[in-house]
Formats: C-alpha cells, structure tokens, sequence
C-alpha cells in the first residue's frame, strides 16, 4: 500500500543575517492514508514549520512533497491548488486563527464559500451539519469567538478544516493551549472524526503523553532533523536515540503509581544555533555518548530493527 504522503528529504532554510537558519533540514518521511504520524521534539526543532512547509503555508527550500502520488513541487500551480483542498491545518491558538469579527456561523461557512464548496442557499445548511459534527450546539451560531471557551473555538477550527472534505489535516499542537480536560475531549473528537471520515493525520505536538494516545507512528526531531522514527508503542518500549531517551525520563510518574520511574537522564549543555550548523549529529555537543564519528558527516535514518529507524553513530 503506497502511502498518502510522502516527504523526501525535505528541506527548508531561512536567510538571517549571519547565514541561513536550517530550521528543516533533510527530512524523509512517510504516512498511510487513515493511519497518524506524530512528529515530536522541544520547541524550536522545527516541527511546526515541517507542518506549514508540508501544507503549502512556507516555500519548500528543496526535496519533494508527494501528496497521492503527486509530486506538490514540480505539478502545475492549479493542480496544486486543487490538491491543497484535500490538505487542511488545524492550527495550535483556537482564538488567534480566528476572525474575531465573524460569528461561528460565518467562520464555518467561509471555506465553504471561498472554495465554492456548494450553492450559497445550502452553505448554511452545510454548515449546521459541520457544527453537529464536531460538537458545537446549534445555538452558539451567532456567537463570537470571544464569547467561547478555548474547546469550543478549536471545535470551530476544526470544523473550518473538514469543510472541504480532506484527506490529509496537518494537526499543529491542537491541544496544547487547552486545559486537560478538554484535551481530552479534543483528542477522542479527532480520534473519532478519523475513523469516520478515513482521516490522514500529521500530529505535531510536544506532549509525549498527548502523542502516545492519537500516533500510530512517531518521528523525533531536534533542530531540524529527525532523530528517531518508528511504531509508537516500539518507541515508548525501546527508545534506541539518546535524545529520545532523554524525553522519555522526563515524564512525570505520579508517586501513588506502582511502576517506578527510571532514572531521569538530563541533557546537559546549550542547544546549538540552527544557523549554518556544523556536519554531523545536531545532539552531539549535549550527547554523554558522543564520539568524533559523531561530527565526521551527516547521519542518515538507518533501520535498526523492522519499522524501526535511528540516526545514531551507536547503532552502527
């Protein structure tokens, strides 16, 4: 089964003054149609700018996006415009990414009108039938955001996602600004929305407990380029990167829990500045491990079990 994206060695750069910030640099991955990717990793690694690069909201420095076998880089620009209907965001602020001057009904319905979707007389009916989806009530159609919850307004970013029937939603921290109980209620709609709907999801998040819940498979980066890549419940089971085993010693574990808690490794030094960075591993000036392999060259993905993918000089 081939899959419904695919990013080859996806690469995006952003001119300061000193050089170039490599804020993506060299990513390959792949997702199956109705199947999550969880792209994971601490602020600043480039996960949301992997996500606005793959949706069409930055220009790609190089490399190839392959939407349903299509390459989006080299296709002509109206058939990009048609293949990006089936590619939405949800974005990571419910009230910034919203139109503070249009009810929801309006916020819904503007896709739906925009991209001409269906007859201006059945746009408000359409938009009823998102609202019921996603879980708003029908008489907060004349409300503004405002005057809503941060669930309810991302139940409405939501519903301004599906409005074109997608394939593919690039999922930018949806929950992250949410309190844990409506997390919760966001993630089980999602969840549901996919298994309906034969949803494709890129879920960029830094969460690990939020990512464990909706990925199928998980990809790590740090500064721009992937560290670790592999089945969800294989990465939380056996993290093979230094880095990853990092983040996963720093989750919490509630003392009343009879598992025990490992113990925390804690990365010392300073992350590196992502402009014009030096060859070879991004975490090797913070890695206890590191070698002068390490530094010799870039490290590529390579599988070190089945599904399993680590770029780590310790796994040769």
């Amino acid at each position: 089964m081939s899959p419904l994206l695919e990013i080859r060695n996806l690469k995006k750069y952003f001119e300061v003054r000193n050089g170039y910030l490599h804020a993506v640099d060299g990513v390959n991955l792949s997702i199956e149609e109705g199947k999550t990717l969880g792209v994971v990793g601490e602020s600043g690694c480039g996960k949301t700018t992997l996500g606005r690069t793959v949706i069409g909201l930055e220009t790609p420095t190089s490399g190839g996006i392959i939407f349903n076998g299509i390459n989006l880089m080299t296709c002509s620009q109206k058939k990009r415009r048609e293949l990006r209907k089936e590619m939405q965001m949800i974005f990571q602020d419910p009230y910034s990414s919203l139109n503070p001057r249009m009810s929801v009904q309006e916020l819904i319905a503007e896709p739906l009108l925009v991209n001409r979707v269906c007859s201006s007389r059945a746009v408000y009916e359409k938009t009823a039938d998102l609202m019921d989806m996603v879980g708003l009530a029908q008489r907060l159609a004349s409300a503004y955001p405002h005057e809503l919850d941060g669930g309810r307004r991302q139940r409405i970013g939501v519903a301004r996602a599906l409005a074109q029937n997608p394939k593919f939603i690039v999922c930018d921290e949806p929950v992250s600004a949410l309190d844990v109980s409506i997390q919760a209620q966001i993630l089980n709609l999602l969840m549901d929305l996919q298994e309906a709907q034969g949803l494709t999801y890129l879920f960029i998040t830094h969460d690990l407990s939020v990512v464990r819940h909706i990925s199928d498979d998980i990809a790590v980066m740090y500064l721009g380029k992937c560290a670790e890549l592999c089945p969800s419940k294989l990465l939380f089971k056996d993290p093979r990167h230094p880095y990853t085993r990092a983040l996963l010693s720093s989750i919490p574990v509630p003392k009343s829990s009879s598992r025990r808690k490992p113990r925390t490794n804690i990365i010392r030094g300073e992350v590196v500045s992502p402009i014009n960075p030096k060859p070879g591993c991004r975490f090797a000036p913070r890695c206890p491990h590191a070698t002068e392999a390490c530094t010799a060259g870039d490290i590529p993905l390579k599988e070190v079990a089945p599904g399993h993918y680590v770029a780590c000089v310790l796994e040769d």
